[in-house]
């Protein structure tokens, strides 16, 4: 009989756990953050994850996904850089920064650069 094959989805933290946990008769083939699940299903940001977290359901919509260029100024951000750095970084205007920013910042709920990095990191699209 073949093993079962599975992909592990969730934040980092998620990953390691259930990594941890696979039953002896599972294979191991792949392992994505939610939203890189989602992108890869092909499905917007009204997609529900359901998932068990220590015997209660953790229901939490998908947030929307950000667009290549939010993720470079998210990984700049990341990295401490400021806006001007950015913006010379990607050869793109300050306030062009800014609106990416803003944009990230609206996507992941929060309301600074420093929150939507630690956002990002606890989702797994951001690994150091």
């Amino acid at each position: 009989m073949s093993k079962l094959r599975i992909v592990l989805v969730g934040d980092a933290r998620d990953r390691e756990r259930l990594r941890a946990s696979v039953a002896v008769g599972f294979d191991i083939v792949g392992e994505a953050s939610t939203i890189e699940a989602a992108q890869a299903l092909g499905v917007g940001s009204d997609l529900l994850f359901v998932r068990s977290n220590e015997q209660k359901a953790d229901l939490t919509p998908a947030p929307e996904p950000l667009t290549p260029r939010e993720l470079e100024v998210l990984n700049l951000l990341a990295e401490g850089l400021p806006n001007k750095a950015i913006a010379a970084r990607l050869e793109i205007s300050d306030q062009t920064v800014k609106f990416h920013v803003a944009s990230i910042c609206g996507k992941l709920g929060v309301g600074n650069r420093t929150s939507a990095v630690r956002a990002a990191v606890r989702r797994g699209w951001l690994t150091f």
